[in-house]
């Protein structure tokens, strides 16, 4: 494994570092190689931004499922919010 020497590091930049690698429950180092990882794959990921993008934006459904949005079958239905409302109410 490579070392990796950093000769003037500022001092106040370093106390920050080593909060935030406190607060992950890292050591330094570790805290140190996972955002240079963070950084690095930002900028060799698509020009999307992470911050817009849901995790489940590329998941694949159900061709069962599929067919059902596809058809409106979801659409008139029984609104699950109305019936939880009526249900409390009733308590």
């Amino acid at each position: 494994m490579s070392t990796l020497v950093i000769k003037s590091f500022p001092e106040d930049l370093h106390a920050r570092l080593r909060q935030l690698a406190a607060a992950h429950r890292r050591s330094v180092t570790q805290e140190t190689i996972h955002l240079i990882e963070v950084a690095l794959a930002e900028t060799e990921a698509p020009s999307t931004p992470t911050a817009t993008r849901s995790k489940w934006a590329d998941r694949r459904l159900l061709p069962e499922y599929e067919a059902m949005i596809q058809t409106d079958s979801f659409v008139g239905g029984t609104d699950s919010t109305q019936i939880l409302s009526e249900e409390r109410d009733a308590r």
